[in-house]
């Protein structure tokens, strides 16, 4: 079978980029998954009590990319969701990020205006320059106390590494509030997709040019099928045979549990930053979903090294090994790489889809 392009991986980067090409060139698509599903991490699933579960973590989208909402949207319909989350620090829960609420709760002050709160920080920050890593960016904008209480401990569970080995964006990404707003995002639009990810990825990859294989690994098949071009969304040291050695990667082990009780959390989601708790945070998955059902599932997140890679790692040393791939990549005329493994970068859901557009408009084949 003569294909126009293989796509390699069924998560947002190729199957955006086989619906892509399937309906807007005409090409004839096959996209192959190593895994027994697609949708990649956003998969879900209803589990055996009917609990629509998050199998690689919560996916909540967010964007302010009005192209990417009108693209998705042509694949599903939405509930609005707006996520919240707070952190559990010995028996009291705070909301993160950091706002008013919580530096008043934590340290039983009364601060009214945004004023208010920009000086306390201004008095309690340490004056950090060059910023040079996680942990300067945060002692940097709120002291050392309250960067020892939210971020220290939760991000060495989460990397396995010291905020201070860790590059800015890593706990840069959160941020910190003078206002009262709890919630996690504040992007234009924040939805879920109303029946779930892998029933927009079923619509995303339900074209007459596009096949899909699942539970095989593409290089298995490289010689008994023929291609113009590729799409690789996997690992990029995996395409290469490691030539460059393994790039590091932190995985989760997820704990699922279903309780006879109609909730178990008031949010969706908990953050446990203390270095006594092993896991990370406690999910509900039918806050995410806004089911009703008389039991609740809930999942526990245990970061790990080994397993299915999640997050690149983003240290300095990481990055040079990663660019030793890129430069072998850019040799490649005929194989296009993007998505999240194969750019080792931490993309969000919307900034894989924006990407992978981008890559489409500028693509020859």
């Amino acid at each position: 079978m003569k294909y126009d392009c293989l796509i390699v991986g069924a998560g947002f980067a190729g199957s955006v980029m086989a619906e892509r090409l399937a309906s807007q060139l005409n090409k004839k698509v096959l996209v192959v998954e190593k895994r027994n599903h697609i949708a990649g991490n956003a998969y879900d699933e209803f589990d055996e009590h009917g609990i629509l579960v998050h199998r690689y973590g919560p996916h909540i989208f967010h964007t302010n990319s009005k192209e990417v909402f009108d693209y998705l949207s042509r694949f599903t319909e939405w509930i609005p969701y707006e996520h919240k989350v707070l952190a559990m620090i010995g028996n009291e829960l705070y909301p993160i990020p950091i706002n008013r609420l919580t530096i008043n709760k934590l340290y039983g002050l009364n601060l009214s205006t945004e004023k208010e709160v920009k000086d306390y920080f201004e008095s309690v920050r340490e004056k950090r320059f060059p910023i040079l890593n996680s942990e300067d960016i945060i002692v940097n904008k709120v002291g050392k106390d309250l960067f020892e209480k939210f971020f220290k401990h939760y991000t060495k569970k989460q990397w396995n590494l010291e905020p201070k080995e860790l590059s800015p964006s890593v706990c840069g990404r959160i941020p910190i509030r003078t206002n009262d707003d709890c919630r996690y995002f504040t992007d234009k639009y924040q939805f879920m997709p109303r029946d779930g990810y892998t029933k927009m990825f079923e619509k995303i990859l339900h074209h007459k040019n596009i096949e899909v294989i699942l539970n095989k690994d593409y290089k298995t098949i490289l010689d008994s099928i023929k291609f113009d071009k590729m799409i690789y969304t996997g690992p990029i040291d995996y395409f290469f045979d490691f030539k460059f050695g393994k790039l590091p990667y932190r995985s989760i082990r997820f704990e699922f549990r279903n309780m006879n009780q109609k909730h178990f959390q008031e949010t969706a989601q908990i953050n446990y930053v203390d270095d006594s708790v092993e896991f990370t945070r406690v999910v509900e998955h039918k806050l995410l979903s806004q089911q009703k059902s008389e039991t609740t599932t809930i999942s526990f997140e245990y970061p790990q090294q080994e397993g299915e890679p999640f997050y690149p790692i983003p240290t300095e040393d990481n990055r040079n090994q990663y660019h030793l791939y890129k430069k072998e990549s850019e040799k490649l005329s005929n194989v296009i790489f993007c998505g999240r493994l194969a750019e080792y970068q931490y993309y969000n859901m919307d900034q894989v889809v924006a990407n992978t557009l981008k890559n489409f408009a500028d693509i020859t084949i």
